[in-house]
């Protein structure tokens, strides 16, 4: 299976795997920018240490496990000039820096009249497999989606989240990073330039196809490309996007899309209710309505919490056969 990399024609690139282009894009950002630093709960396991060796503990700070607080200590820091990435590790810790992301960092600039900038990034990942249980399997991106002043993203190849990383790290505004650790270990090919960026709220269209349009967001991309793989031995030919920024969305990558096949499916780890889903279904449905042959249709999980248990987990998030078996309903 093959997620194609976004890597620019003839531009000369490397291979390496999401995370090791997740980290090359920090180590890239922070050579540049003596502002940049990094904050978070344990740092060094994931990539951190090669951070730590190179710039050294005045720029990287592992610290004590209290989200809110070291959140908080990052918004103080992006306002007083630096330009921080907070490493919150795991998706679900998210919660309790929400108070800091939503009631300060979304809304201090606006709140201030445009005098206080926040250039932060807030860095986490999702786990889908491995019995992480309730507490530590949620998909908390539609939780910020809600939110005004925050932007989200969530690639799913190499070369994406190592230009979309360096776009986040440039940019004015808090950027949310949700990155799916089943994609940790995929291999591309990925840009050696150190200023390879793309653009935040641009959707890639991963498979071109003519039948129906699937939207797969962050690791929904693993089953959906096996199904897509299964249905062109068939002869269906299903178009995939990435959205890769959820906010703000690509709308109009979608709809260029839809008006080519005529049909949409959604497919995304996270829960249906208020949805990735459920916000590009609205808009398509108001805005696309003309060019649609068919209902929209969607697969999340269940509204229920991510079990423990590895057998019920095994088929909790959309799989395979449950994309193939919802593209023949909509054909």
């Amino acid at each position: 299976m093959q997620i194609d990399a976004q890597k620019p024609a003839g531009a000369p690139g490397t291979q390496m795997t999401y995370l090791e282009a997740l980290v090359q894009a920090q180590l890239e950002e922070m050579d540049r920018d003596e502002r940049v630093v990094l904050l978070g709960e344990d740092v060094p396991i994931y990539g951190g240490q090669r951070l730590i060796e190179r710039f050294g503990r005045n720029r990287v700070w592992n610290m004590p496990i209290s989200e809110g607080s070291f959140t908080g200590v990052g918004i103080g820091a992006a306002i007083n000039g630096l330009r921080p990435i907070v490493d919150l590790a795991v998706a679900s810790f998210v919660y309790l820096a929400s108070d800091q992301i939503i009631n300060q960092a979304s809304k201090l600039r606006y709140m201030t009249g445009g005098q206080i900038d926040i250039p932060i990034v807030f860095r986490c990942y999702m786990s889908s497999v491995g019995s992480k249980a309730a507490q530590h399997a949620d998909r908390p991106y539609p939780f910020f989606m809600n939110v005004p002043g925050l932007k989200i993203i969530s690639p799913t190849s190499a070369a994406d989240i190592k230009g979309l990383m360096k776009s986040a790290i440039r940019d004015g505004d808090p950027v949310l990073v949700f990155e799916d650790s089943r994609l940790w270990s995929l291999k591309g090919d990925v840009p050696t330039d150190p200023n390879h960026l793309i653009p935040i709220g641009k959707a890639d269209v991963k498979r071109e196809g003519t039948d129906l349009t699937l939207i797969a967001v962050a690791g929904a991309i693993l089953p959906t490309m096996e199904a897509v793989d299964v249905l062109g031995e068939e002869g269906i030919s299903v178009e995939v996007i990435d959205p890769r920024t959820l906010k703000p969305l690509d709308s109009e990558a979608i709809k260029m899309s839809i008006a080519k096949t005529g049909r949409l499916l959604i497919v995304e780890n996270g829960h249906g209710v208020c949805s990735v889903g459920s916000e590009i279904g609205a808009v398509m449905a108001e805005e696309a309505f003309d060019l649609l042959k068919g209902p929209i249709l969607r697969l999340s999980a269940p509204d229920i919490h991510v079990p423990f248990s590895p057998a019920l987990e095994e088929n909790f998030f959309p799989t395979k056969d449950q994309i193939i078996a919802a593209v023949r309903r909509l054909l």
